[in-house]
C-alpha cells in the first residue's frame, strides 16, 4: 500500500507545474472580474491546492524522506535523454491548461477523466521517470549504466541526478526507488 501511495503521490507530483499554471489563470479571471467564487470555483481552488500540496510531498518523500535502500555503484556509461521525455509532457500539459474552461462542470469533469487516465498509464507503465516538475528543479534524467560495488555484472537503470552527471566523479551512492529507477545522491567519492 505504502509503494502504491508512493508512486501515486509521485504521478501527482508530475503534474504539479500543470495544477500551478490553472491555479494561476483562476486567480487572474478573478482579478479580472471574469469569475465568481462558486461551488466549483471553491472546489477548483482546493482542489488544485491539495495536489500541488500533495504532489510537493510526494516529490519530496520519493527523494529525501524515504528510507529506500542506498547502494554504491561506479556509473560506466550515462546519457542525458532529460530532453526526449520532457518537453512532450510539458507540452501536453500546457495545451491541457490553458484553453480549459474549468468553470463549466463539463470541462471540470473531462479535466478530472483525462488526469485520472493518464495517471493509468503513468502508475501502470512505471514512467515516474517522466517528470517535468523534477526537471524544473534542476535535475537531470540519465538512462545509466552502472557497477554495484563488489559485483562484476554491469546492471541498466533510469537515474535523476541535480545537475550535471560526469562520470569522473567516481563512484557514487543511489537511492533505489525500484529495480529500474533510482535518484544518484550527491556526488560522494570513493573512500
Amino acid at each position: 500500500m505504502i509503494k502504491f501511495l508512493k508512486n501515486l503521490l509521485l504521478y501527482i507530483s508530475a503534474f504539479v507545474p500543470m495544477y500551478v499554471l490553472v491555479f494561476v489563470k483562476l486567480i487572474v479571471e478573478i482579478i479580472n472580474d471574469n469569475l465568481h467564487f462558486n461551488v466549483l470555483n471553491t472546489l477548483n481552488f482546493v482542489t488544485l491546492l491539495l495536489l500541488i500540496g500533495c504532489g510537493t510531498f510526494g516529490l519530496w518523500w520519493n527523494i529525501c524522506g524515504s528510507s529506500g535502500q542506498t547502494i554504491k555503484v561506479e556509473i560506466i556509461e550515462k546519457e542525458n535523454t532529460t530532453d526526449k521525455h520532457f518537453l512532450g509532457y510539458f507540452s501536453l500539459f500546457v495545451f491541457f491548461a490553458i484553453p480549459l474552461d474549468l468553470s463549466l462542470v463539463s470541462a471540470y469533469c473531462v479535466y478530472v477523466l483525462v488526469l485520472v487516465m493518464i495517471g493509468i498509464v503513468y502508475i501502470n507503465n512505471s514512467l515516474y521517470y517522466i517528470n517535468p516538475f523534477l526537471n524544473i528543479l534542476g535535475y537531470n534524467f540519465y538512462d545509466v549504466r552502472y557497477k554495484v560495488e563488489g559485483e562484476e555484472k554491469t546492471k541498466t537503470s533510469k537515474m535523476f541526478f541535480k545537475g550535471d552527471l560526469k562520470l569522473e566523479d567516481g563512484k557514487c551512492n543511489i537511492k533505489v526507488k525500484n529495480e529500474h529507477f533510482c535518484f544518484v545522491e550527491r556526488k560522494k567519492k570513493a573512500m
